[in-house]
């Protein structure tokens, strides 16, 4: 990968399977893992501080995961710790840009697109014809989807480009959540999930109200609590998180 790649000509199409710099040369590895990575910290935290014996539910916890994934994006682009990093609508709506490509998020699948996660707004949709070009652009979305398991923890996070009303998939790209291996004296080393925005987050297994939020394994929980962490893992009762 090169950031060498210059962006679409004019009237250009795009075609299918090609890698995020590809479509434009601002959606580098680095630049998305960054942000693939506040996003599973934003989530970490939300685990970490639900309490389902005061009343959480899959769905708060959702609710709570992804107001504070556009939290840590908005708080890290208004840091300037991160100068590609910014924000174009910060309503519950949310889009944030690499350089100037628009992307949004949601919890789910990456293989099972909505019409939520497909919608496109007024903003969203300039901006991208601003970025690629008007008949690039047509029709396009670029998503990051945050699909969880056990618990409602990140099993992985993927970068998706989508076009049309079906979500025919121009771009499906898992992104790493694992830092750069240290090279040097310390060879080998992997470095995961570290905070990315100088935040650390809450303690991570405990609750608000000082009971473990996530359970440690051989945990025996109480019988209303298992329920809940069993219907965060049922598919039949995925969330769509706000993607309006």
């Amino acid at each position: 990968m090169t950031d060498s790649a210059e962006p679409l000509p004019p009237g250009a199409t795009i075609p299918t399977k090609l890698q995020p710099w590809e479509l434009h040369p601002a959606l580098t590895e680095d630049r998305l893992r960054v942000c693939a990575r506040l996003l599973a910290n934003a989530r970490r935290d939300a685990l970490a501080m639900a309490s389902y014996e005061l009343g959480d539910d899959p769905w708060s916890v959702g609710c709570r995961a992804y107001a504070f994934g556009r939290n840590r994006l908005a708080r890290t682009a208004s840091s300037g710790a991160h100068n590609w990093l910014g924000v174009l609508d910060e309503s519950n709506a949310f889009v944030f840009l690499i350089e100037d490509v628009p992307v949004r998020f949601y919890r789910g699948q990456a293989d099972e697109p909505t019409s939520r996660m497909l919608r496109r707004h007024a903003e969203e949709t300039e901006q991208l014809s601003l970025a690629l070009g008007e008949a690039a652009a047509a029709g396009l979305v670029f998503r990051l989807a945050v699909e969880t398991g056990e618990g409602g923890r990140v099993n992985r996070i993927v970068f998706l480009a989508l076009r049309g009303e079906e979500g025919e998939a121009v771009c499906v790209w898992p992104v790493s959540l694992d830092m750069p291996a240290v090279t040097g004296s310390v060879p080998n080393v992997q470095l995961r999930l570290l905070p990315d925005d100088g935040y650390a987050g809450p303690t991570p297994t405990k609750a608000l109200d000082g009971r473990h939020a996530v359970p440690e394994p051989g945990t025996t929980l109480p019988a209303k609590r298992a329920r809940a962490l069993r219907a965060a893992d049922d598919p039949g009762a995925r969330l769509d998180l706000p993607l309006a």
